[in-house]
């Protein structure tokens, strides 16, 4: 079903998971680097672009600002969003499923 949307970039892979639970872009980056140990750090380019992207798509949505006393943006994954993580999730682990059996079967 998410087939043609697969694979996400590693950036918007990330991001999804960090809006399992509501997330302003200054929080989403330093989950992000949380989650990879610092291997991934979000510009602010990247980050707001992906944002933009995954909202037109439906992945993610602009919760209502009033939450936010300080008036930032608020950001949480939609129903979609959720279902295209996991898939991506699913893909991601056959793939390394399969890279495991092909490498400890070959002769070395």
């Amino acid at each position: 079903m998410y087939e043609k949307e697969l694979p996400l970039t590693e950036s918007m892979f990330f991001i999804l998971l960090a809006l399992r639970h509501p997330n302003h872009g200054y929080g989403v980056t330093q989950e992000v680097e949380a989650l990879t140990g610092g291997r991934v750090v979000l510009g602010a380019g990247t980050l707001y672009g992906a944002l933009k992207t995954m909202q037109k798509k439906d992945w993610i949505r602009l919760l209502d600002t009033a939450r936010d006393p300080r008036g930032k943006k608020e950001y949480q994954i939609t129903e979609t969003g959720r279902n295209l993580l996991e898939a991506e999730t699913a893909r991601m682990k056959e793939a390394v499923q399969t890279a495991e059996r092909v490498m400890h079967h070959e002769e070395i």
